[in-house]
């Protein structure tokens, strides 16, 4: 009975496992929700427009904004890459 019921939670263990996602992206410290489009679109655009300070990140999205954020906090990060190094796509 033992065995059966360590072989029972070894299974559903690896079935949460599998189910729970690889990782989990961020932008500039910030959870993406997608693949963090809207983060690279806010930084792009903060870029784009000089932005120096947090209180011009507004936008209509939190992704947006914590992007434009992470631009006025670290201007040479670059947008193409999420924290880990991988691409963004666009």
């Amino acid at each position: 009975m033992r065995r059966v019921m360590a072989t029972l939670f070894a299974s559903a263990l690896m079935v949460s496992t599998l189910a729970a996602p690889a990782f989990a992206q961020s932008f500039g410290g910030n959870s993406c929700v997608n693949n963090c489009e809207g983060h690279r679109a806010g930084y792009e655009w903060a870029e784009e427009n000089g932005i120096q300070g947090d209180d011009d990140c507004s936008g209509n999205s939190s992704s947006f904004e914590e992007g434009c954020r992470t631009y006025v906090e670290d201007s040479g990060r670059g947008a193409e890459y999420e924290d880990d190094g991988n691409e963004i796509d666009e």
